[in-house]
């Protein structure tokens, strides 16, 4: 498989970008990515060069899986550089008072829900986190009601450019980010495992309490092409003390920016990162 990035298609085997064409010179581009945005994301730190940002329901979806509001935008602080380490958290975490249950509600069937093998791979991915013993646990709901993180479909449209799934950053408040969009054809479409399936969804629960990638200070480890530093973002990139310098593709880290769409769960330096979060 195709290294892709957790942008345009989270982890799996193709990079594709579906664009319509026009043969009107004075048609407007609607998707189009203003330059006042651009230079906001660019001062805060974010790539817009190697990974362009592109419009996503009622923002915008930034290097890779990052779902970014226009208020988001504007309240983002300047960003900085930081030197290469291992496993990074934003400034804000999840507050847990010695133990929290987070709970995930995800639709089952029908034209706008997951297929059984969708929700497996949540189902997997759940399991992952609980069996490290955290102070932070899911749990899988029937109502979204009371859910902390709502996981629903991207529109058909995401699906098919090739968009996988987005999610973004833990609240000041201390809560987890509140929605999860998720592509619904990692199994169908995809071919996808059910453990493959539970990484990327699990890559996205892990930005959701606080987890940047693990190659953050350069994309290029797991995605290929140039070297490509995400800066902080002006949300924060932290190192995480007891992670060592520098990363590599095959350590296999589930919050690496790309993946082949294999299965990854958490490695020694992952669990490490998570056991001194939470």
């Amino acid at each position: 498989m195709r290294k892709v990035s957790y942008l345009a298609s989270l982890a799996v085997a193709a990079c594709v970008l579906f664009a319509s064409c026009s043969n009107e010179s004075d048609v407007v581009n609607q998707d189009e990515v203003s330059e006042s945005v651009l230079s906001a994301l660019t001062n805060a730190g974010f790539d817009v060069v190697n990974q362009a940002p592109i419009k996503f329901e009622d923002g915008y979806l930034v290097e890779g899986d990052i779902y970014l509001t226009d208020a988001d935008i504007a309240n983002l602080k300047e960003g900085k550089r930081l030197p290469i380490e291992e496993q990074y958290s934003t400034d804000n975490l999840v507050s847990t008072n010695g133990n929290r249950v987070i709970t995930i509600y995800a639709p089952v069937g029908g034209r706008n829900g997951y297929s059984s093998g969708m929700i497996a791979g949540l189902d997997l991915a759940i399991a992952r986190y609980n069996a490290e013993n955290l102070e932070i646990s899911f749990q899988r709901v029937s109502s979204s009601n009371s859910a902390d993180i709502v996981m629903t479909r991207l529109s058909k449209r995401d699906e098919r450019r090739g968009v996988l799934g987005s999610a973004g950053f833990p609240t000041s408040s201390g809560d987890p980010y509140g929605q999860i969009k998720m592509s619904g054809i990692l199994e169908s479409s995809y071919g996808l495992s059910t453990a493959g399936i539970a990484t990327i969804i699990g890559h996205e629960m892990g930005h959701c309490i606080g987890f940047r990638h693990t190659d953050y200070f350069n994309r290029s480890i797991s995605c290929g092409g140039s070297a490509s530093n995400e800066g902080d973002g002006g949300v924060g990139a932290n190192h995480i003390p007891g992670t060592p310098t520098g990363a590599s593709a095959s350590a296999k880290s589930w919050m690496l920016a790309c993946t082949d769409g294999g299965d990854r769960p958490f490695n020694n330096d992952d669990k490490t990162a998570l056991d001194y979060l939470y």
